[in-house]
């Protein structure tokens, strides 16, 4: 029986009091001085990227940045793996999501045959203690495994094709994903086998369904930080002092810019 779906006004309603939630999660991270690591993998098409916009749709870009880096750079591929990762954690009061991370070495890297079995290997070996540093130096991480499946996957790609502003979205290495569904499948699992650890577990949203991935996911984040409510009291305005002295030059004397609306 197929899951029943939340409706538009439900979510909608949840997620604007997810939001709020949100903002005063990100106010405490700030006042405590805490650091946050959440990182989001998964399959292609599988909802990362949506997810991600509603968590930071109403946070202070200062405060929580989203790092999604390119393919590595032929100087960055004669560093040490983490090197470049390194570079992105969060300073005090700050929260990094993630959009795709180090674990790129444990997916698309090893499928696609872009690091040796040598490399691999290694990765699996040195991920858990490098996660295990980043947790005694003081930083919080949160990791999101997005799963859907294959016939949903499908379908997102098939609607990527016939959709203008997702075009983009389908690269040929999305492409080439669709024929190593089984390869990425055994890819993740040996993953989670060295790396699920208990400083650092696995919390695995199911997406099938992207609206309730999300409200599931921002809920889950938000109990993984104890915070409190620290909004500042409401603020009161005063009027504004009567301006004196001032002229305003001829609005003749700017351009600006057309107002296409009225023509709509």
């Amino acid at each position: 029986m197929a899951e029943k779906k939340i409706s538009n006004k439900k979510y909608e309603a949840e997620l604007a009091r997810l939001q709020i939630e949100l903002v005063k999660m990100q106010e405490w991270i700030k006042s405590q001085g805490l650091k946050v690591v959440v990182i989001f993998e998964g399959r292609d098409a599988a909802g990362k990227g949506g997810t991600i916009k509603r968590i930071t749709e109403p946070m202070n870009p200062r405060i929580t940045r989203v790092v999604a880096l390119p393919a590595p750079t032929e100087r960055e591929k004669t560093q040490w793996y983490f090197q470049r990762y390194v570079a992105h954690l969060p300073s005090a009061g700050e929260m990094v999501i993630f959009d795709r991370s180090w674990y790129n070495r444990g997916g698309v890297e090893k499928v696609m045959g872009f690091c040796t079995e040598e490399e691999h290997q290694d990765f699996l070996r040195s991920c858990p203690e490098f996660e295990r540093m980043l947790v005694r130096s003081g930083i919080k991480i949160i990791k999101y495994w997005f799963s859907v499946s294959d016939e949903e996957q499908e379908r997102r790609f098939q609607k990527r094709l016939v959709t203008p502003t997702k075009r983009w979205k389908l690269s040929p290495m999305d492409l080439e994903s669709r024929n190593r569904w089984v390869e990425y499948s055994k890819a993740k699992d040996i993953m989670f086998a060295h790396t699920d650890i208990k400083q650092a577990p696995w919390y695995v949203v199911n997406s099938d369904v992207k609206k309730h991935a999300r409200i599931n996911c921002i809920t889950h984040l938000l109990g993984q930080i104890p915070y409190e409510d620290t909004t500042p009291e409401p603020i009161v305005l005063e009027d504004r002092p009567v301006v004196q002295g001032y002229v305003r030059p001829p609005m003749d004397d700017q351009t600006f810019v057309e107002e296409v609306h009225s023509k709509l």
